[in-house]
């Protein structure tokens, strides 16, 4: 186990410092307000949704937990290159505690996935404190959910969904390709759906949560998971690396070799449990990378052009 960790406490306010990064969507061109109810299996509705060619779906309702809708944007390329679409979902960071499906580092590769001709979903899910974990996963489980439930009304292949994610949310989607319903995280909607995903990008997501936090940070690890230490089975629970299996999608992992919020480590334990395991895993060090790859002593490589680049490169490689 690598002896990096820091301050719990510390490290959540380094990600809400980091994870404000500006917003990227095209404008508003229609605002469907379809509200699946809260059956354990819900029924497929007919959603006001406009697929037309470079159309933006703004706060979709895709799932309703504890009565509170929860809401994606939805984006189609100018130029569909299949038909159905494949579609690529993105999860914000924010330290599970805020951000937005229209913020945070990710939100910086969506132009270029939807020049590849993805339809792309960009969710909010429930926030802690309010909402403690497991709140976050079963939110962004129930969203795969209701797109592959949806898939003929919004034209997607229901087979080719890619993740990706940064901080907070690349943990998110770490855990979305390591976890299966045994993990006991589906529950809620569209149950006759699975939410397992074929592609996952996690842009420095933590991956081992134990190793990462201090025994000091038991007011904060009690305020988002519910743990009273940093020994706390929860945190073992909440980790990516806990689940993963052979059968497992490709992941790509990218992560900043300055980064002090999430240190390197992270990443590199997960890359190398998922070799382990025979999953195909990339693992890319982004050069003077902080968190966020925000640049610290000197110009980020790759550039951040770049890595959306290798972004869209990746889900074209296992979602065509």
């Amino acid at each position: 186990m690598f002896a990096i960790r820091i301050s719990f406490a510390l490290w959540i306010a380094l990600m809400l410092i980091a994870c404000n990064a500006p917003r990227v969507a095209p404008p508003p061109t229609s605002a469907p307000t379809a509200q699946p109810s809260v059956a354990p299996t819900t029924p497929k509705t007919n959603l006001a949704i406009n697929t037309a060619p470079g159309a933006t779906n703004r706060d979709v309702t895709y799932c309703t937990p504890d009565r509170i809708a929860q809401k994606m944007d939805l984006l189609y390329p100018a130029k569909l290159k299949s038909d159905p679409a494949p579609i690529a979902m993105y999860v914000h960071g924010g330290g599970w505690t805020q951000g937005d499906k229209a913020t945070g580092a990710g939100s910086l590769d969506v132009r270029a996935i939807l020049e590849r001709g993805y339809v792309v979903a960009s969710i909010n899910y429930r926030l802690a404190p309010q909402h403690k974990w497991p709140s976050q996963i079963v939110d962004v489980k129930c969203a795969v959910r209701f797109l592959r439930a949806h898939a003929a009304q919004l034209k997607i292949a229901p087979n080719k969904i890619g993740v990706w994610g940064g901080s907070a949310g690349g943990h998110l989607v770490a855990m979305l390709g390591t976890t299966d319903a045994s993990a006991g995280f589906d529950v809620g909607e569209y149950l006759d759906q699975s939410s397992r995903v074929q592609a996952v990008v996690d842009l420095f997501g933590p991956a081992d949560l134990p190793a990462m936090f201090s025994a000091s940070a038991r007011a904060t690890g009690q305020q988002i998971f519910g743990a009273t230490s940093r020994d706390d089975p929860i945190l073992v629970k909440a980790s990516p690396i806990t689940y993963i299996s052979k059968d497992d999608p490709p992941f790509l992992i990218l992560q900043g070799d300055k980064d002090k919020v999430v240190p390197m480590e992270q990443s590199q334990i997960l890359h190398d449990k998922l070799k382990a395991a025979g999953v195909p895993s990339t693992l890319v060090i982004v050069k003077n990378g902080g968190h966020g790859f925000a640049p610290d002593g000197g110009a980020i490589s790759p550039t951040r052009t770049e890595l959306s680049k290798m972004i869209a490169d990746f889900f074209d490689q296992h979602l065509r």
